[in-house]
């Protein structure tokens, strides 16, 4: 109805203050990374049999290089590159929901996208205790991801929350 103030969760960010903005909008830029990341990885599969980004962590695992891995045990290679595959594409189809519930549902405050959000951070913690850990490139571009996706969520808190003073 004409004059009437849409309730609270329905009001677009650009209606809110400069910093909901802003943090919606890196929150945004964050959710791009597990869509890009994977596509990669992807190429990298596709090229060589295993992104050239994990490269260092195979060799720090398996104990010898891809290269001479896959000279030594092809069958294995193939295998890996398997696995490498179905991970990224499994790693991509989270980005994208990720990506999709950030840009509408979270955009227009509904309160389930703010809960649903905090579920990534298990992958991405996950990511950093398994893979990321045994290569130093990767481990701090993970913990970027680790430690910004709380901090935007929680930025936002009084956006989904507006009576409550604290957590």
């Amino acid at each position: 109805m004409i004059g009437e103030k849409p309730p609270t969760a329905l009001v677009a960010l650009g209606t809110g203050r400069l910093y909901l903005r802003v943090t919606w909008l890196l929150l945004l830029l964050l959710a791009l990374f597990p869509v890009l990341a994977p596509l990669l990885d992807l190429v990298g599969v596709a090229r060589s049999g295993l992104p050239a980004d994990h490269a260092a962590a195979f060799s720090q695992l398996s104990g010898s290089s891809w290269g001479a891995a896959r000279a030594a045990e092809p069958g294995f290679a193939r295998f890996v590159s398997v696995l490498e595959q179905g991970y990224a594409l499994h790693e991509l189809v989270l980005g994208v929901l990720f990506l999709v519930i950030v840009a509408i549902p979270f955009r227009r405050g509904e309160k389930w996208s703010w809960f649903t959000c905090w579920a990534v951070l298990i992958a991405e913690v996950g990511y950093t205790f398994t893979l990321a850990r045994h290569d130093p490139t990767l481990l701090r571009q993970s913990l970027i991801a680790d430690l910004a996706l709380p901090v935007l969520l929680l930025l936002q808190i009084r956006r989904f929350f507006p009576g409550r003073r604290s957590l």
